[in-house]
This record gives C-alpha cells, structure tokens and sequence, in this order.
C-alpha cells in the first residue's frame, strides 16, 4: 500500500489533514470522497513508503522467483488463503527485494485487490510473463497450479542461465588474469629493464625499441584509457535505457560472430519456453505472443515480433507472421506453424524449447572452446615478444664483450 497525505474539507467546512493508504491516488481519492465533501490536496509520502525506495535498489533473480513460486504453489495447494501463503512466502525469502515486493503486496491483497495486480503495482522488477500467468491463473480459478508451472518455467531457465554463466567464467577470468600481468610488465618490469639498457649504452634491436615505445605509450595512455572505457560503458547503458537505441544496440549484437548466433539461440529458447508457458496458463494466444515477445532478453527481437501480433490480429496465423522476423530460426517458424495447424502447439513449443535450451548450451561451449585457443595464442605470442625484446640486447652485450 502507498501512503498519502491529504488535506480535505469536511461536510460542515472544516479543514481537516491526515494521511491514508491506498493501492493508488485514484484510490486514496475514492476513499476520502466517502467520507469528506471536498479533496483539497492529496500527495503521496516518498519517505514512508519504504517498499518504493527499497524496491529499484534490489535484485530478483529467476531461482529466486522458481523459489517462491514453488512455495506459493505448495501453500495453496495445502489450502491456504492468498493474503496469508503472500506473508508466509515474504517471511521466509531471503532475497531483500523480494520480502519487500511480498510485504506490500500482503497489505494489498488484505485489502481485497488482485495479487497480480498487486504485483504489477509494485514490482516493476519481476517479468511481465510471471504477473500475466498469475493474472490468468486468478481468472480461471487455478492459481496453484499457474504458480506450478511458473516454478517449473524459472528453474529451467536459471539452469541454462547458470550453464552459460559457468561456461563463459573460465576465459573471462584468463582475460582479466592476462590484463592484470601485461599491465604490471608494462608499467614496472620494462622501465626497469630500459634503465639497465640505457646506462650500459647498449644498441637496442627494434623488438626492444617497439616494446619500449609501447611501455612509455601506456605509462602515459593509461589513465585516460580507462576514463574513455568507464565513459563508453555508461554512455552505453544510459542509451540502453531510451528503447530506439536499444532496438539498435541488440540489432548490432545479432549480427556479430559467435555472440550473434548465441543470443538468436538464447531468444529462441526464451521464445518457446515462455510462449508454452503463457498458453498452458490459459492465456489466449494474441495476448500470449505479445507478452512472450516483451519478455525476450534482445529489444530488437521484441520489436519484430511485436509487429506480428498485429498482424495476427488481422486475421494471419502465427506461423506466416512470424515468417516476417528474419532473425527467427526456421525450425522455430516452422514447428509453431505445425503446433497451431495441428492444435497442439503449447506441447510442441514445449519441445522445441528443450530443443533450443541444448541448443545454447552447445552453441556457448562451442565458441569458448574456439576462444580458448585464440586468448592462448595471443597470450603466447606477446610473452614471446617481451622475451625476445629483453634477451636481445643482453646478447648483443655478451657479443661485445667477447
């Protein structure tokens, strides 16, 4: 619930001035009208809404969202009401986020509003398709069991989040390693070698030269290096926020090698699962591929196949307008088109969601094991290029002083 503070007149005339909760101002309004003749001012109180100020500064994670699915279904299948199974799942989380989400959203279905409209209200960081599932699930009776499948939906996914996660850690972790050491030999270990070279007079090869010339680039580069990096990164993600250039952005990043092919791999086992998902919740299947669509990972593969559910709307099937996204795989196009022909396409989405959650773990391991290889390479050729560098003058003084 929100807290607002007002200021309104009573039926005699008198100004009176409180404050009051409500799941929204309209609400707060239709409140007070019962009982005061006239609203003078109402505004909300930031400062004592602790779950507002809270909320943006959390996490919510898929395994903590299977978590709490999976107790919600639990409790209410064991029979308990709603307002209580929100209190208890909200005491046993341990995600901050998530205890504040369930704290206010208690408060509000005690209150007699929709749980998924509660969450809408309140958590802006929980994905449209979980609120929509729990929309659908309180329409048709059947909340229990859409909190079942939720469950199911977000374990899978963190599961083949946490597969590629894993797969990516070890050659990020060589790149950072291999930053660190070049930095340090750049920065100390050649300066003290070039005082040596420099004091016994020696004629420097062009290896040494290069190398020294590079150690005295970054002596001097580095720091405002850094700050361009940190300045591209936050222009980046503040440009990331206005939708037009995060349509771009995702649009470029489709086209690059390797992480190209896996984020098409990743939508699409995104698109499956979630699509499946919606339909077995009972969703209608409009609804269900505008919902999937803005819960895709990629803003220019939501942007596409937005555009299709008008179409859809227009009388197409699904299959022929999905035809119109070009970065949809064909096998995905297709076995949709067959699902629907056939009626069955919530089990056939089902399928090749399996399909494409392999599909990218495959694709991950395959391109980390290509970029291995090239990192120890590069790794290889630069160490042999200090080496070089710094022995060769030491020979060239042995030759001298024999």
């Amino acid at each position: 619930m929100v807290t607002y503070k007002y200021k309104a007149l009573s039926k005699g005339g008198i100004e009176i001035e409180g404050v009051i909760k409500a799941h929204d101002k309209n609400d707060a309004v239709i409140k007070l009208k019962e009982e005061y003749g006239l609203i003078v001012d109402i505004k909300e109180v930031a400062s004592l809404d602790l779950f507002k100020k809270d909320i943006g500064k959390g996490k919510v994670t898929d395994k903590d969202i299977a978590l709490m699915c999976q107790q919600f279904s639990i409790l209410l299948t064991a029979g308990l009401p709603i307002a209580r199974t929100v209190e208890l799942v909200g005491v046993r989380s341990e995600n901050k986020a998530l205890k504040h989400i369930l704290a206010s959203v208690a408060e509000d279905v005690t209150a007699g509003y929709s749980l998924a409209g509660s969450f809408q209200a309140r958590a802006q960081n929980l994905p449209i398709s979980f609120i929509e599932t729990i929309r659908a699930g309180e329409e048709s009776g059947s909340l229990e069991m859409a909190f079942g499948r939720l469950a199911g939906f977000f374990e899978k996914k963190a599961n083949v989040s946490g597969k590629v996660k894993s797969a990516l850690t070890y050659p990020i972790f060589v790149i950072i390693v291999a930053v660190i050491v070049i930095a340090i030999i750049m920065g100390y270990a050649v300066p003290v070698f070039t005082t040596v070279f420099t004091d016994m007079g020696v004629d420097l090869p062009l290896p040494t030269r290069l190398l020294i010339a590079m150690s005295g680039f970054f002596k001097v580069a580095t720091l405002p290096l850094i700050c361009m990096i940190v300045a591209l990164i936050i222009a980046y993600r503040l440009l990331k926020k206005k939708e037009s250039w995060a349509i771009k952005f995702d649009k470029i990043k489709l086209k690059l090698p390797l992480i190209g092919k896996i984020s098409i791999m990743n939508a699409s086992s995104q698109f499956a699962n979630t699509f499946s998902t919606m339909l077995a919740a009972g969703i209608p299947a409009v609804r269900a591929l505008g919902i999937t669509a803005r819960s895709l990972p990629n803003a220019y593969m939501t942007d596409e196949i937005l555009k299709t559910v008008g179409i859809v709307e227009q009388g197409q099937s699904i299959g022929n307008a999905l035809r119109q996204v070009e970065e949809m795989p064909e096998l995905l196009v297709e076995m949709t088109a067959v699902g629907e022909d056939s009626g069955s396409m919530e089990h056939t989405l089902e399928v090749v969601g399996h399909y494409y959650d392999t599909e990218v773990e495959y694709v991950t391991s395959r391109a980390v094991k290509m970029i291995e290889p090239v990192i120890i390479s590069v790794l290889a050729v630069f160490v042999a290029f200090i080496l070089l560098s710094v022995y060769m003058p030491m020979f060239s003084m042995y030759g001298n002083i024999g």
